[in-house]
């Protein structure tokens, strides 16, 4: 009996690995995001299928409900997949869900899947990373008030240099890119927004740090700053 945590990937179904879609055609139960919808229609009929999934601003099943519903299922099934968007370690709280299985004592293996820090860019046509433009991206998340940031956070961010990719930062990225400026970033600095990434809904827009409007689009977007933003190599 074993609890797989499976990265769903971006949002395409054709991005999940090989080994998350064996999983998923082999699994006795799934407990899936809302993001990871698009994959169910690869698991058996038989199937039990668990929505566990959560949306901004709502949140119908707690995380502490998850994770005693994973302990549960993985005692009484012997394939379970707990199909999460993206990737299971990137802002998608598979290490709580990982720790609770642990406590209760059930196998577990987390599978790797594509995520949209990666995806999205891509998507937008912006390199992470490029020579001669960037040689490294920090991470953000945005679901932090920039106001409650340490003290010297934003200014090591800016100082950093390079690409910053913001995820779930849709409500708040025009107080985050204030805050850059304040901070000492360029208001010219490219932006790109990625919504719903590598799926039928995507859009892709661009602005300026000190410009942002145009990129507001809406959840889930994902959002690159740095000179890499200013290229289009899809």
């Amino acid at each position: 009996m074993t609890v797989y945590l499976v990265g769903a990937g971006p949002g395409d179904p054709e991005l999940v690995t090989v080994r998350g879609a064996r999983l998923i055609a082999a699994a006795d139960v799934i407990l899936h995001d809302r993001l990871a919808e698009p994959l169910l229609e690869l698991a058996r009929p038989d199937t039990e299928l668990v929505d566990v999934g959560k949306a901004p601003g709502a949140a119908p099943i707690s995380q502490e409900q998850i994770n005693q519903l994973l302990v549960e299922a993985g005692r009484r099934h012997h394939c379970v997949v707990r199909l999460k968007g993206g990737d299971p370690y990137i802002f998608a709280r598979g290490a709580e869900e990982v720790e609770a299985l642990r406590r209760g004592g059930i196998d577990y293996t987390v599978v790797p899947g594509i995520s949209s820090v990666l995806a999205a860019p891509a998507a937008a046509g912006a390199p992470l990373t490029t020579r001669g433009v960037s040689r490294t991206f920090t991470v953000l998340s945005g679901h932090t008030e920039p106001d409650t940031w340490p003290d010297g956070y934003a200014a090591s961010l800016v100082g950093i240099g390079g690409t910053i990719v913001v995820m779930m930062g849709a409500a708040r990225i025009a107080r985050i890119a204030a805050t850059l400026i304040a901070a000492g970033a360029d208001a010219t600095t490219p932006v790109a927004a990625v919504r719903s990434a590598t799926t039928p809904d995507e859009i892709v827009a661009r602005a300026t740090l000190g410009n942002i409007e145009p990129v507001l689009l809406g959840s889930p977007s994902v959002f690159v700053i740095g000179e890499v933003a200013g290229l289009d190599l899809r």
